[in-house]
């Protein structure tokens, strides 16, 4: 807890979410803060964890008011925790913190809004980004080692990308061969998103190409897929699921996805 006069933002990732995976830096974090901001079904993740805490939540499309309430909170000279799934520096809050800050946050206040930084009432604020295992290692290790080779990372989500661009990409990462793993791949109003990337992805693969999907790795709703590409159960997928693919070399052995490094070429294994 803060005792001095001058605040700290901290934006933390919490893993998959259980206590076992969740670092001792980010729970020494979580446990300092006075107030915890987050989306509802990450902070019910931590719920345990912050029962005398001051909780911000709102929903899922609202991640700038929840940066601008946490900002706003830490310029006050208060110690704030961002909470944050996975990694908060990929596809979570770190990036949009650093946008507010560095673009002059508006805070919110009655009819009128006033600049963040400085002026009388509000003091400067220390800012600390905490890593957490990402959903594409939490899902990777459920697999097996398919992420061994080179991969890329695209979401299907196009609320904030043009889908044209996130097309693009696909036939980019699909045409170089990299492993591709998928973050968002289904919404309610992204039903066939997912069904178009594999599409286009199959292009460049075979049908027999190895696919694993996890959702809500590490939890205890988790449940693991191993198929292929031909065989894709989209029926299966949803918001809390990642879809790893393989590349032209990846392989199922024992209901494992395994890609090769490349020892198997230059050592006799």
């Amino acid at each position: 807890m803060n005792t001095g006069n001058k605040g700290r933002l901290s934006v933390v990732g919490i893993g998959p979410g259980d206590q076992d995976h969740i670092t001792p830096a980010a729970l020494r974090a979580i446990r300092d803060s006075e107030v915890i901001v987050g989306y509802t079904t990450y902070i019910d993740l931590i719920r345990g964890l912050i029962r005398d805490k001051e909780i911000i939540t709102a929903g899922m499309t609202q991640e700038v008011q929840r940066c601008r309430k946490a900002i706003e909170a830490a310029s006050r000279g208060r110690t704030v925790a961002v909470i944050c799934s996975g990694d908060p520096g990929i596809y979570a809050m770190a990036g949009l913190v650093f946008e507010l800050i560095e673009k002059g946050l508006q805070i919110e206040g009655g009819s009128s809004e006033q600049e963040l930084a400085p002026q009388p009432g509000t003091t400067e604020f220390d800012i600390e980004v905490i890593p957490g295992i990402p959903a594409l290692s939490a899902c990777a290790s459920r697999l097996g080692a398919p992420l061994m080779h080179d991969f890329a990372s695209i979401s299907l989500s196009d609320r904030l990308t043009p889908w044209e661009k996130i097309e693009s990409r696909l036939h980019a990462a699909a045409g170089a061969d990299f492993v591709i793993v998928i973050y968002n791949p289904k919404s309610r109003g992204r039903k066939d998103h997912l069904e178009r990337a594999i599409g286009i992805i199959a292009k460049y693969r075979k049908g027999d190409t190895p696919v694993g999907i996890v959702k809500a790795a590490m939890r205890e709703e988790e449940k693991v897929i191993v198929t292929t590409l031909g065989s894709v159960p989209f029926e299966e997928v949803d918001m809390q699921s990642t879809v790893i693919i393989g590349n032209n070399r990846t392989y199922i052995r024992d209901g494992r996805i395994v890609t090769p490094r490349g020892y198997g070429d230059k050592y006799e294994l």
